[in-house]
């Protein structure tokens, strides 16, 4: 698992559960306990907790149909992916590297063209007759979903500070520009607005930060 995600996340009876229930796939309270050394009742105390968490979940599974009491089986939630190591972004990159070592970076240019109208196509709708503010808040709600941890501020003039802490595609932005100025030309189209990005990621900023301002203000 990611290290922050397994060291300071959970404790470590939890990280041994989530790999446990990793390799096996699904387990009882009684096959965890097994394998950990531990009490039923501790082992249940922590799959609790880890449900409330959304990382694992509980189904009924009978030995026998129709005989004795169901056993409970646990298995990790699609949400547990998460904290486990992922090389997609890596293996993305590396496609674009090859994708511009065939076409060139006209092709580059063009396919990020299609990703942004891709999006504004999917994201129009939820943005017709809102106001301005209200398209704001959608966007933010929207990059939530995509994992870049969004805080948006209102400045005292009526524009926006839209940060995003987080950059998902960061190995594919920091070799491809056109990432970047493709997702400044997104949020001026869905917005109707003027947007001016002060703070990049991929320019090694901790953030990427945009000021919003709408059309004609």
């Amino acid at each position: 698992m990611r290290e922050h995600a397994a060291a300071s996340r959970f404790s470590a009876t939890r990280r041994k559960i989530i790999q446990l229930l990793k390799k096996l796939g699904t387990a009882s309270v009684q096959q965890l306990s097994v394998q950990l050394e531990l009490t039923g009742m501790a082992v249940q105390r922590h799959l609790n907790a880890l449900q409330q968490e959304n990382y694992v979940q509980m189904s009924k599974q009978r030995v026998h149909a129709g005989a004795g009491r169901p056993t409970y089986i646990y298995q990790l939630t699609l949400a547990a992916e998460q904290l486990f190591p992922r090389q997609y972004e890596v293996l993305a990159a590396e496609l674009m590297d090859e994708l511009e070592q065939l076409f060139g970076q006209s092709h580059i240019g063009q396919l990020f063209e299609q990703r942004r109208n891709r999006m504004m196509r999917k994201y129009e709708l939820l943005m017709l007759d809102r106001s301005f503010e209200e398209r704001m808040q959608a966007l933010a709600v929207l990059q939530n979903k995509e994992g870049y941890m969004v805080t948006l501020e209102r400045n005292g003039d009526d524009s926006y500070s839209f940060e995003e802490a987080n950059c998902p595609i960061y190995q594919i932005a920091v070799r491809y520009r056109q990432a970047c100025a493709c997702e400044l030309a997104l949020f001026a189209e869905l917005l109707d607005a003027d947007v001016k990005r002060l703070q990049c990621i991929a320019d090694g900023d901790t953030i990427c930060q945009y000021l919003v301002a709408k059309r004609g203000t």
